[in-house]
C-alpha cells in the first residue's frame, strides 16, 4: 500500500472503494437479473451478459476488498471497452455520447487498482481479528489428542 499523506486517507479511499464497487455491482445485477426494472440480458449474449457478470462479480470483490487489484483492473478494462465500443462511436466526448459513467468508472477502477486501499476491507478485518487474538493457539481439541 502506498504511503498516504494524511491520517484517514486510507479510510476515505476504503469508503470510495466500497461505494464504487457497490454501484458497479448494482449495474451488473440489473443486467443479469432485471433488478431495478430493467429486462435481464439473455444468458451468454456478447458482450452485455459478460459485462454484467464482470460488473456484478468484480464490483462485489472490489467493494469487499477481496482481490482488489485484479478485480479493479478487470473492471477498469471492461469500462474502457464499453466506452470505446458502445459510446465513443456516437460522439467524440463523453458528454456527446452518454459515456460519462463508463469513463468515470474506468478511471475510478484504475485508481483503485493502483492504490488498492485496504481500510474497511474483509482481509483487513480478518487481520485485525487475528491480531486481537494475539498468540493464542487455534481452537482445537485437547493437546496431544
Amino acid at each position: 500500500m502506498p504511503h498516504l499523506s494524511r491520517p484517514g486517507d486510507d479510510h476515505l479511499l476504503g469508503l470510495f472503494r466500497i461505494a464504487t464497487g457497490f454501484l458497479l455491482a448494482c449495474h451488473g445485477a440489473a443486467k443479469l437479473s432485471g433488478f431495478f426494472g430493467d429486462d435481464p440480458v439473455p444468458v451468454g449474449l456478447w458482450p452485455y451478459w459478460w459485462a454484467g457478470l464482470i460488473e456484478l462479480g468484480g464490483g462485489a470483490l472490489v467493494a469487499t476488498g477481496l482481490l482488489t487489484r485484479p478485480a479493479a483492473l478487470l473492471c477498469s478494462g471492461t469500462m474502457a471497452y464499453a466506452y470505446f465500443t458502445e459510446h465513443q462511436p456516437h460522439g467524440l466526448l463523453p458528454l456527446q455520447n452518454d459515456g460519462e459513467s463508463a469513463a468515470l468508472y474506468c478511471w475510478a477502477f484504475l485508481t483503485l487498482a493502483v492504490l488498492a486501499p485496504t481500510a474497511l476491507s474483509l482481509p483487513a478485518a480478518r487481520r485485525h481479528l487475528i491480531a486481537a487474538r494475539g498468540t493464542k493457539a487455534p481452537l482445537s481439541g485437547p493437546a496431544g489428542a
